[in-house]
């Protein structure tokens, strides 16, 4: 027995893809077309939920997949927001070289970026509080790293998972389960031994819902750990919520006419846009969101064929001719033109427009230095400060 997952081994030779691509390079060898030119595009013709805009995650991967291969390839900087109908992705080379790795391609990008875009939104949402990515219990174990490193790319502030710190950069956050005080059998002893067993450097959120009411396991809890306690954190049962905005007012008030305005206070617990929103002028410091990012819809790119030797050519449905995808960092105006267009004058208000598809593999060298975790999300903050939701 083993898990169900395949090995990067496998992976990289091209040993996911689906059936009909490796039957397709057979019947093309066969026929000594497998060497054809062709220019291939990835693009989403349309976004999940009525989305106007998501956010480009995935490019790292697959600069590992396509590298050393007889291509060059052209994309949108990692974390890069973008609209239907526009490029994400240009790759050319010959058909038979990369026709297998379809499968992986479209994989890579499709459900990462699904995440960072919800991620992106709850980001928008909240302002200026601190998301936490508790969703990596959701899915196969095996994505894990991906989950959380999509979610701190949209925006998140930090992650849970262990295995994502080697592609994130800094340690993952979380508080404790209900387990920690289920096995104590009393909360009080449960925080008390958190607060001895771990450094310092951990905060003293306490889980304040397990056996009590969530105000009197908060002001317990303050007691117990004075200053030390950073914040509680409330991941209410739905069936037990009533008014979840109503107890969070509860809690803070209580805290605060007791001299512990300096606790936090933290929510988790089935949270999505919708309740962001009903919350969002609550006294809420943070959001734990698990299910609802790690579970994004995926972003439907297809890979399309839109030139071959040199002449464009698509099918029924897609635009044909390479293209480039053009940003005014000024006015925020954008614009799709064919690939040989090199420079643009934003025509609305006479900026140096963008390029956005960018060389990140020349003749199956990598030729673009990746910027780290932080550096990306960054950037996605910046460029939400321009769109809404």
């Amino acid at each position: 027995m083993s898990f169900h997952v395949a090995s990067e081994k496998e992976i990289v030779e091209g040993k996911t893809t689906d059936i009909y691509f490796e039957r397709t390079v057979e019947v093309l060898k066969k026929y000594g077309l497998d060497k054809v030119h062709v220019v291939v595009e990835v693009t989403a013709y349309g976004l999940p939920e009525n989305w106007q805009w998501a956010v480009f995650v995935g490019l790292e991967e697959l600069i590992h997949l396509m590298k050393g291969k007889r291509i060059n390839m052209y994309a949108m900087p990692e974390g890069t927001i973008f609209k239907p109908m526009e490029p994400v992705v240009k790759i050319e080379g010959p058909y038979g070289e990369f026709a297998v790795f379809e499968t992986a391609i479209l994989g890579v990008l499709c459900q990462a970026s699904g995440i960072a875009t919800r991620a992106a939104r709850l980001r928008k949402l909240s302002k200026d509080k601190i998301l936490l990515s508790f969703g990596v219990r959701r899915m196969h174990p095996s994505i894990a790293p991906m989950i959380d490193r999509a979610a701190v790319i949209g925006g998140f502030d930090g992650y849970s998972g262990i295995a994502a710190e080697k592609f994130i950069g800094f340690p993952p956050a979380g508080t404790m389960p209900h387990a920690l005080i289920l096995v104590f059998g009393d909360q009080r002893e449960a925080w008390k031994a958190f607060d001895e067993a771990l450094p310092k450097e951990v905060p003293r959120i306490a889980l304040v819902d397990t056996l009590w009411d969530e105000k009197f396991e908060s002001l317990a809890a303050a007691e117990l750990l004075k200053d030390r306690l950073y914040g509680v954190r409330l991941d209410t049962p739905g069936s037990r919520r009533g008014n979840f905005k109503k107890i969070i007012e509860e809690v803070r008030w209580e805290l605060d006419i007791r001299g512990y305005k300096h606790v936090k206070i933290f929510v988790s617990g089935g949270l999505n846009e919708k309740t962001l929103r009903e919350l969002s002028d609550a006294p809420v410091d943070g959001y734990g969101i698990g299910t609802f990012v790690a579970n994004a819809p995926t972003v439907d790119f297809a890979l399309d064929i839109v030139e071959k030797e040199g002449k464009p050519l698509a099918k029924r449905g897609k635009l044909s001719g390479s293209k480039q995808v053009w940003r005014c960092n000024t006015c925020g105006y954008r614009e799709i033109t064919l690939f040989n267009v090199t420079t643009k004058t934003c025509p609305k208000c006479g900026s140096v427009m963008e390029a956005l598809l960018k060389p990140v593999i020349k003749d199956g060298k990598v030729v673009v230095k990746l910027p780290k975790v932080k550096e990306i999300r960054e950037y996605v903050k910046k460029q939400l400060e321009s769109v809404e939701i």
